[in-house]
């Protein structure tokens, strides 16, 4: 059973988000304890300041080397010649991608090592002297990290491409328990670096957990640098336009760093505490569906197969918009409780809560735009087209740091969380237009007739779980760990009652999809909807 469970095949999109859905619901419950924890060690202040300023050059390096490099284009060729049964070629694709990218990974890294001080310096403005040096301290270490993310992610594009979801989905679980050995060991034997080693830690068992599997699917490793190699030109023609759209975005984090270091101390924890609670959702519905249909769609990208390509993409917008809404509603209505329970530690004051659950409320409002975005990009690179999401991200980081700018001075971090929420929706707006006449999608009466139904029941179980948090409350003493969580649970589970009822009741096709995977995969009985054939 085990067995089967680590290398099976994933036979349909909804199945292979089921598994991916599943693995990172674990990842962000261990997300939400490595943060309390967090919390609860350090606390609210200088300290976590330093340990979020410190992710930002490693994890400029790596968006803009491994995942620019790899994310737009090494899964379309790789699953292109899998597909084709082209299986040796594949493998020496993905060595020389693998070298070549390494290399170009080591000198980067290594010259961020010289001049993590001036960068530090650069992206910190706000920070005293002791603080800044703790960030250099901190951000040296961790440059270590993308060296292992990059085999990691050559890993588990092979893993994703030959569709052996489970064994990829259980990396970033192992990344979260690093975190947290460093977050409760390391940093009792090192002091603050203790975080950082943690970080490397957890990169290197995110890589280390896919390596029996890539290796029993045929990946042995070969010193080649092939330059000449057709594929690897190919995937070098998509690189450049991807790496510019990571610049941007990293480009946009470290200018939202360098404002909230300028703004009340916490103001840059409470900023990523925030967008780490959105990001719970994000990585379990938008992420996993993302992920799972981006082979598929690569693998239709052909003009001959467009038609089957538009229904995959329709198919899978609206299983995203299904979950992501009625939980963005939700989520707003809970915010409170959410936040107490996930990092309600003793370090973390009233004051913090209550600017914590404001910013994750103007966050929430985006959300539905944000679920889009991963998988409308992924449409693009999977028709080799990476420029239109760079341009797109373009405009929105423009607007974000504009925006950012203007709100900030006003409003502190919720300002920044505005400004992120307007720009996430005028990117999701721009690349959903834009695919649409790239591939003449024409789904919008369908798509916005389920966003509708979708909607209405995600609306009424918000107005169900906001009557049960004041029909409950009187039983409970909210001062409490356990009587907030209780409140929130039952809350919760009212709402999620109420949307299914609801959306049995409107006869929602997602969810009769939803369903009838859930019943197929505990009953083993053959369902076959309309979804499932068509992705298989």
């Amino acid at each position: 059973m085990i067995k089967k469970l680590i290398n099976g095949k994933a036979r349909s999109i909804t199945a292979a988000a089921l598994v991916l859905g599943t693995a990172t619901l674990a990842s962000k419950l261990l997300g939400l304890l490595r943060n309390r924890i967090l919390v609860g060690e350090i606390g609210v202040g200088n300290e976590l300041d330093i340990y979020y300023a410190a992710f930002r050059i490693p994890d400029f390096i790596f968006n803009i080397v491994v995942f620019g490099a790899l994310s737009a284009g090494f899964i379309p060729v790789f699953s292109k010649l899998i597909f084709k049964e082209k299986k040796d070629r594949a493998f020496k694709t993905a060595n020389a991608t693998l070298n070549l990218v390494l290399i170009l990974l080591i000198i980067l890294c290594f010259i961020s090592v010289i001049f993590t001080k001036d960068l530090v310096n650069f992206i910190t403005p706000g920070f005293d002297g002791p603080k800044k040096e703790a960030t250099i301290e901190l951000t040296r270490i961790m440059l270590l990290s993308p060296l292992f993310l990059l085999l990691s992610s050559i890993f588990g594009g092979i893993l994703q491409s030959f569709k052996r979801f489970f064994v990829y989905s259980l990396s970033p679980i192992m990344y979260n328990v690093g975190i947290i050995i460093g977050a409760i060991y390391f940093v009792n034997w090192w002091g603050l670096p203790g975080l950082a080693w943690g970080v490397v830690l957890g990169s290197f068992l995110h890589f280390a957990i896919q390596i029996s599997t890539a290796r029993k699917l045929g990946f042995r490793y070969q010193f080649t640098t092939d330059t000449k190699n057709t594929e690897v030109k190919k995937m070098a023609q998509m690189v450049t336009p991807r790496l510019l759209t990571i610049v941007a975005t990293q480009f946009n984090l470290v200018i939202i760093t360098i404002i909230a270091s300028t703004l009340a101390i916490g103001s840059l924890a409470i900023f990523n505490l925030a967008n780490d609670l959105q990001s719970f959702p994000l990585g379990i519905f938008a992420i996993s569906f993302a992920v799972a249909s981006f082979p598929t769609l690569s693998a239709l990208s052909d003009k001959e197969n467009r038609g089957k390509f538009r229904a995959s993409l329709s198919s899978t917008a609206k299983q995203i918009l299904f979950f992501i809404i009625p939980v963005s509603v939700l989520l707003f209505v809970l915010r409170a409780q959410v936040v107490r329970v996930a990092l309600g530690a003793k370090g973390f004051t009233w004051e913090n809560t209550v600017l914590t659950f404001d910013t994750l409320g103007i966050f929430v409002l985006s959300l539905f735009a944000q679920a889009l975005i991963p998988l409308l990009a992924r449409s693009f690179w999977a028709l080799n087209d990476a420029k239109t999401p760079f341009i797109t991200s373009s405009i929105s980081v423009l607007i974000n740091l504009f925006l950012a700018f203007a709100l900030s001075k006003q409003y502190g971090v919720v300002g920044l969380a505005a400004s992120f929420s307007i720009s996430s929706i005028i990117n999701a707006l721009l690349l959903y237009y834009l695919i649409n006449k790239k591939i003449g999608f024409s789904c919008h009466n369908i798509i916005f007739r389920s966003a509708a139904k979708i909607s209405f029941s995600s609306v009424a179980a918000g107005f169900f779980a906001y009557v049960s948090l004041y029909l409950i409350e009187p039983f409970l003493n909210t001062r409490t760990f356990v009587g907030i969580f209780t409140q929130g649970l039952f809350a919760g589970s009212v709402g999620i009652t109420a949307y299914c009822l609801i959306s049995w009741k409107f006869k929602v096709e997602e969810f009769i999809v939803f369903k009838n995977s859930i019943q197929k995969r505990l009953f083993k009985t053959k369902i076959e909807t309309a979804e499932i054939i068509k992705e298989e």
